[in-house]
């Protein structure tokens, strides 16, 4: 026992960041502030000058490589991580274990040759325009047919909506029929219940426990068939059998589709046109594996997005103006045509100001708030913190996004005007592409950026074009502590007609 407070009081003088007790290391300020976690890790940061050290195991040997965990925001030690030292710093065994069962070796799940084969075949698929407009026509798709009768009969009755909900819906369908071409229909008048949706989102729920866990009890929990383990081991079974029928039967129609010289642009057809021997199993993880991160992302982003126009009226009036403004060059200066329907990407990628709102939405809410990576090799980061080999790295993309050093004193204010250029028409992004990595970073960024942008773009368009939102009295948002940043109680609304800017006032946008 001497022994091992003598030690403890040596590795913990070593330590920085929250405090450090006997065997259970940070874990008990962890658990106290589990439900602002992400704002605790951002005030150790700040406090640290961007950087700390902590462990979550207190033991001897295991407290210099499992249990370290360097927590960092700092741009210079992001681009060490993510770009310089790429290979050093993998997603690495404990990240593989707890998604295997779910993602396999997909792209999002993998390293080394697996990742790069994976990366360079997608890559090549999402520089086509082809990949581009159908991601469009999928969205226009389920925005006229379903968001905006759902949005249109919530104002009629002044019914409170979970916009949340609508929105991971509306992106669900979206991402399932870019990935492998069918759409679920979980977007419809009723909210219809889905099979192949509901086992996705317990199998999701049931990984991400295993992160809570310790290996070793998930591991065994696994074994003996107990908990959500069970969950996840059914609903892995589900998903599985629905995605290997689709694949069965594209098989059957890329075969004859040859003979008739029609084709299907899914990410799933592509990869199939690339190689015919590819397993099933392989082409469901490809699916699985842009499903889990297409879906969460954008509506997690757009759900904060809302909020926050919620709360910031002129934000909202100038990105009004800015679409009235766009759509009266292409469209005329009768509002009915504006709505008339979705907007082309012609129009979006007009949408400067918009643009800007959504990017101010990630840097305060990313969608993903926090990463981490193992460290293979010995290392020191370039504001001189050493990581030894076996421990584990958390980038804080929250805290990125919230660094008074990169963002200035007013970095907790929302100000898309941040994200313009000095002349106010153009789009810029952070002098250092470092202090914002929403998207991830290095060779690792996320192919599907531009895609986000678009979908983001068009549904933020879509909506405020014909309504104004307000917050259910009441109701509270407040952030679910997760891999994903989803709001605890969902965003419900009330939905209310838009009065649009008409005739000049439209056209010079005042």
């Amino acid at each position: 026992m001497v022994a091992y407070l003598i030690w403890f009081a040596r590795i913990r003088r070593s330590l920085t960041g929250p405090r450090v007790w006997p065997l259970l290391g940070s874990l008990p300020g962890l658990f106290q502030n589990k439900h602002r976690m992400h704002d605790w890790i951002a005030e150790n940061l700040t406090m640290c000058k961007g950087t700390y050290q902590t462990c979550i195991a207190a033991v001897p040997y295991l407290a210099r490589m499992q249990g370290l965990v360097t927590v960092t925001c700092d741009p210079r030690n992001l681009e060490h991580i993510l770009k310089t030292r790429f290979e050093n710093y993998p997603k690495g065994p404990t990240w593989q274990a707890v998604f295997h069962d779910l993602l396999g070796d997909g792209i999002f799940n993998s390293d080394g040759d697996t990742w790069r084969f994976q990366r360079k075949t997608a890559a090549l698929e999402f520089t086509t325009r082809t990949l581009r407009q159908a991601m469009a026509r999928w969205v226009s798709r389920s925005i006229e047919n379903r968001l905006v009768p759902i949005l249109a009969s919530c104002q009629l009755k002044n019914e409170a909506v979970d916009l949340q909900d609508l929105l991971l819906r509306l992106t669900f369908d979206n991402i399932c029929g870019l990935a492998f071409g069918k759409d679920p229909e979980t977007l419809r008048p009723g909210l219809p219940f889905n099979g192949f949706a509901w086992a996705f989102d317990r199998a999701t729920e049931a990984t991400l426990n295993r992160f809570i866990l310790p290996a070793i009890i998930w591991k065994l929990k696994k074994w003996l068939g107990l908990g959500l383990e069970v969950n996840l081991r059914e609903s892995v079974k589900q998903v599985d059998k629905y995605l290997d029928d689709v694949i069965c039967k594209r098989k059957l129609e890329l075969s004859s589709q040859q003979e008739r010289g029609a084709t299907h642009d899914d990410l799933l057809s592509r990869f199939m046109r690339k190689k015919e021997g590819y397993s099933n199993e392989f082409l469901r993880h490809v699916a699985l594996n842009f499903i889990l991160a297409g879906r969460d992302t954008s509506s997690v982003a757009l759900s904060w997005f809302f909020w926050l126009l919620t709360q910031h009226p002129r934000v909202e009036g100038e990105i009004i103006q800015e679409i009235s403004r766009v759509l009266t060059e292409t469209r005329g200066r009768d509002p009915a045509a504006w709505v008339s329907r979705a907007l082309e990407f012609e129009e979006v990628d007009r949408l400067v100001y918009l643009k800007a709102a959504l990017s101010e939405t990630l840097r305060l809410y990313p969608s993903v708030p926090e990463d981490s990576k193992h460290v293979v090799a010995d290392d020191v980061l370039p504001d001189g913190t050493f990581v030894p080999a076996g421990s584990s790295v958390t980038y804080s993309i929250y805290s990125a996004g919230r660094n008074p050093a990169v963002w200035g004193a007013d970095f907790l204010e929302f100000k898309p005007e941040r994200w313009l250029t000095p002349d106010k028409k153009g789009f810029a992004g952070p002098l250092d592409p470092y202090a914002f990595v929403s998207f991830n970073a290095g060779p690792r960024i996320c192919l599907g950026k531009d895609l986000a942008y678009l979908q983001m773009k068009v549904v933020a368009a879509s909506v405020l074009l014909r309504h104004s939102l307000t917050v259910a009295p009441g109701h509270v948002v407040q952030q679910k502590m997760s891999l994903t940043l989803f709001m605890e109680q969902g965003l419900k609304v009330h939905v209310h007609p838009r009065v649009l800017p008409v005739g000049e006032e439209a056209a010079l946008g005042t």
